[in-house]
């Protein structure tokens, strides 16, 4: 009876701690990963980098951002239909909690059909969703010189397609400079270094809610 004991002491000894380290990991809460997508708009296009939104963000919200890592996919130029394609590559590779979804403003000043566009936004909605990551839906606004029903249209397909996929919304990305000139760059169009912060701020209080709902859930 003793040498049983003592071999089961032995094996505790060894196994115990090893056990106790599995079950600790198996238990550790996962690192938020928050996936930005986007284009110019969000690859600090024509600015220094490191000064653009998101980096914004990563550095003067640390603490509420606490363990979230964000992983910025944006690239200059890219429209709803190349989002689309390189998508699949990106949710497999970062498996995101949060999605941050900034395209269509490229869409809109080529012209092109807004039932692409509103099917490829909402097809990248549905991959992330499919993978039970959270979206945040970023709108965007044009000049009524590229037609008032286009640019009517154009509004509207983000707080449509939010609310049919229940995503969380930023109305207009710009909204707290949209008129402002000494926001933008040269080319009147790409938000100046300074107004990145502004960006920022726009965003954040959806991020913030989106966060806190994934964290509750877990």
């Amino acid at each position: 009876m003793i040498r049983v004991l003592s071999i089961l002491i032995s094996l505790w000894v060894f196994v115990g701690p090893q056990l106790a380290q599995a079950q600790e990991k198996a238990v550790s809460p996962k690192t938020p990963v928050i996936l930005v997508v986007g284009d110019s708009l969000s690859a600090e296009y024509g600015i220094r980098r490191g000064a653009g939104w998101v980096q914004w963000l990563i550095e003067n919200k640390k603490e509420a951002l606490d363990d979230a890592r964000l992983v910025n996919a944006s690239i200059s130029g890219d429209t709803t239909a190349g989002g689309r394609s390189r998508l699949p590559a990106l949710l497999e590779k970062h498996q995101p909690d949060i999605m941050i979804l900034e395209l269509g403003a490229n869409d809109a000043l080529r012209g092109l059909s807004l039932d692409a566009s509103r099917d490829n936004l909402k097809s990248m909605i549905d991959a992330a969703q499919e993978r039970n990551a959270k979206v945040v839906l970023i709108g965007m606004q044009i000049p009524p010189n590229f037609g008032p029903d286009y640019a009517r249209q154009f509004e509207q397909m983000f707080g449509t397609l939010a609310k049919e996929k229940d995503t969380y919304l930023v109305p207009f990305l710009f909204s707290s400079f949209a008129l402002d000139r000494n926001m933008y760059q040269d080319d009147g169009i790409h938000p100046a270094e300074q107004a990145q912060p502004l960006m920022a701020q726009t965003v954040w209080p959806v991020l913030e809610k989106a966060l806190t709902d994934y964290r509750q859930s877990r």
